[in-house]
């Protein structure tokens, strides 16, 4: 720092020679402060010196030796920088869009014998950023193979590296004893050993060093087998005229081919008379229906789903029989909810009961006052009803032949 101070004072003709009068000693009024500052933002360093008078300050990187300026003269060719000074006891340095290489200590000198300075520290941080290498986020590796995504970050300070499942499963970690199952991953390199299907999806490689923002990158883990079909129900019974539905379940990766067919090979169109769905559950798997409308006797046999890929072939068989149903009564449509297929039977209701009629009893008026009768304690008719219903009970016969009864016994009195 010697030669730097000797030029310093040399270009500035600072001597004091044959001067009686007294001075002041320059003095810094305030600390030079230090500064963490994101990189691309601008930055300013403050030097407050009382009694100045004929002295000089300079503003010098001291990592470097390099002299930036003096007093308010840029000495560094660097558009970045400038400086200015309030006319009083203030002077200023400001680095504008602070890069990597402005950090370091900055010195505010005056150029006294011996010199007087103060430091200050900059700090320049920089947000994390995940580095594409390879240039590829698609991985893809055969049922049982292994494979290793790679996720190198950058950043000041240097960044922490984590991984997780987009859609929040866990991940498997078979190449360490004993296995683990784990949310979250730290490490720059996730090695996925004998990989399976579940083992499909988005694997997120997150960058964060306490530098906003933290940054991502999606990595597509595919994993490669052979189609598997399963059939729920394989054999399914419905009648004649009704509308039924077959079910299979099917995983296949890469993506495959999917059909229904005859068991006679013949392949079958989506017209209105067969109703095909397909409803994916993941990336591998989903669901296929088939809707047969109003049956007829030509329709039962067997139906086969298949799958088709790169890797192979599938398919697995629903036979469908005829349901015989008495057709003696009255036909209602029932549908029945099996869960995984629907079938639309017909069930018999029997009729409502008849009622049997009942026999009236007739009574005649006599022609001629008789004589009084008298009303017995158990009349022949009630005997004679009794034989006819067996019921044991009075009817509305009973109270009707009564009533009528007593209306003569009034006629006569």
């Amino acid at each position: 720092m010697g030669p730097i101070l000797l030029l310093f004072l040399a270009c500035l003709g600072s001597g004091t020679r044959g001067q009686a009068q007294v001075e002041y000693e320059p003095q810094f009024l305030e600390a030079l402060e230090n500064h963490t500052v994101t990189q691309g933002r601008d930055v300013i360093f403050t030097c407050v010196v009382n009694h100045l008078g004929r002295y000089k300050v300079a503003w010098i990187k001291s990592d470097s030796k390099i002299i930036l300026a003096v007093h308010t003269h840029l000495v560094a060719h660097n558009n970045r920088l400038s400086v200015t000074h309030n006319g009083h006891n203030t002077w200023k340095l400001k680095v504008s869009n602070v890069q990597k290489n402005d950090s370091g200590t900055y010195m505010c000198q005056i150029n006294t014998d011996p010199m007087k300075s103060q430091m200050g520290y900059l700090e320049v941080v920089i947000p994390p950023d995940v580095i594409d290498e390879d240039g590829s986020r698609d991985h893809s590796a055969n049922e049982g193979g292994t494979l290793k995504l790679v996720c190198r970050a950058t950043g000041i300070p240097a960044p922490n590296v984590t991984w997780r499942r987009e859609d929040g499963k866990k991940i498997f970690l078979r190449n360490v004893v004993p296995p683990e199952v784990v949310h979250v991953y730290t490490g720059e390199v996730l090695e996925l050993s004998n990989v399976h299907r579940s083992d499909m999806g988005s694997y997120l490689c997150i960058a964060s060093n306490g530098i906003p923002p933290s940054v991502s990158k999606r990595y597509i883990v595919q994993v490669n087998f052979h189609p598997k079909v399963v059939v729920s129900n394989q054999l399914v019974a419905a009648p004649i005229g009704s509308d039924v539905l077959l079910h299979c379940y099917v995983e296949s990766w890469p993506k495959a081919m999917h059909s229904w067919t005859r068991e006679n090979g013949i392949k079958l169109m989506n017209i209105p008379k067969y109703h095909m769905e397909e409803y994916h559950i993941n990336e591998y798997s989903l669901n296929m229906n088939l809707t047969i409308k109003d049956l007829e006797k030509h329709d039962f046999g067997g139906y086969n789903c298949s799958s088709v890929n790169a890797l192979g072939k599938a398919e697995s068989t629903v036979r469908l029989t005829e349901l015989h149903i008495p057709t003696k009564t009255t036909l209602i449509p029932v549908t029945h909810d099996t869960g995984r297929r629907k079938v639309v039977i017909k069930q018999k209701t029997q009729p409502p009961p008849t009622k049997k009629p009942r026999k009236k009893m007739r009574m005649e008026e006599p022609t001629t006052s008789p004589p009084a009768p008298q009303i017995p304690t158990r009349p022949d008719w009630f005997d004679q009803q009794n034989e006819i219903d067996g019921s044991g009970y009075w009817h509305r016969a009973h109270f009707l032949q009564i009533f009528l009864a007593l209306l003569v016994i009034s006629a006569i009195c």
